[in-house]
């Protein structure tokens, strides 16, 4: 298992497959977070707070795993990538009459993403410069 786990995670040949992936959740993410009351359900298992920090850490981790150059490069790209969707689902939020769009939340997003690249970019400097083929 831990081979496969590092296949998936670390093998050059699968960036853009995790940048694809990354975007795909966060299709679900925006899709989900649409439904009406789909939120408050969830809501009453993690508070936002949890929800934003982890789904977004998430993301950045693929991102981050799917982005070439050195460590704070890829780190730069993930942060720039989540700030970006993040303030991308705030504005469906906006739109929607039983949602709302919340600078707090992507604050969060962003703080997730900032804390998720500082780690990996220290954790794994030495892979950031594989380059892909």
């Amino acid at each position: 298992m831990p081979a496969f786990l590092s296949l998936l995670l670390l093998d050059p040949r699968l960036r853009s497959a995790r940048i694809k992936t990354a975007l795909v959740l966060y299709a679900g993410v925006i899709v989900a977070g649409s439904i009406p009351g789909a939120r408050a359900e969830v809501g009453e298992f993690a508070p936002g707070l949890v929800l934003h920090g982890l789904t977004y850490a998430f993301l950045t981790l693929l991102w981050f795993l799917g982005s070439t150059g050195s460590g704070a490069q890829r780190a730069a790209k993930a942060v720039l990538a989540i700030a970006l969707m993040g303030a991308g689902d705030e504005l469906v939020q906006s739109f929607l009459p039983y949602r709302s769009g919340d600078v707090r939340d992507w604050m969060v997003d962003v703080g997730a993403a900032l804390l998720t690249s500082t780690v990996l970019a220290m954790l794994l400097p030495q892979h950031g410069s594989v380059r892909q083929r």
